[in-house]
């Protein structure tokens, strides 16, 4: 995989995809959008409210980072140390993810407004439950799911 194979390496600033998700969302009616960058955890929170509904994904960096590593590895060439790099791609991984919700968020979003999708039915696992945490922390707690099996390849 070459840096131009891994998807949102050209993203430059969170801003423009911040604004256009933004957009999206008011169109079809939520209110209180808002963003949270936790530099801790590498990771990016989108917050908003349809019908009552809270909602917050929280998208990571770490991800992209990996792919990116994977693609363009550290080499004692690199103008930097291998500390200095990877702390770099992360950074740049809590741009990419930005450009990632965005398309996520228009594809779900026209899911559901063409029917294909219920509103619930795309959001659920994020939609805040009565003790303020999203419904999928209560789905993983609960072991409602089966473990995920290793992929062959």
């Amino acid at each position: 995989m070459s840096k131009a194979s891994v998807p949102y390496a050209s993203a430059t600033s969170g801003v423009a995809a911040r604004t256009e998700i933004t957009n999206i969302l008011r169109r079809f009616g939520c209110s209180n959008v808002g963003f949270m960058d936790d530099y801790q955890n590498h990771e990016v929170l989108l917050a908003f409210e349809h019908r009552g509904n809270r909602v917050q994904l929280r998208a990571s960096a770490k991800g992209w980072a990996a792919m990116f590593l994977k693609a363009e590895p550290w080499t004692p060439q690199r103008r930097s140390t291998r500390q200095q790099y990877e702390q770099a791609a992360l950074d740049k991984g809590l741009i990419a993810v930005n450009s990632v919700l965005r398309d996520w968020v228009k594809g779900q979003i026209t899911a559901v407004e063409t029917g294909v999708l219920s509103f619930a039915g795309v959001f659920l696992p994020y939609m805040i439950a009565a003790d303020g945490r999203p419904v999928l922390e209560h789905i993983q707690a609960a072991k409602l799911l089966a473990a995920p099996t290793e992929e062959t390849p």
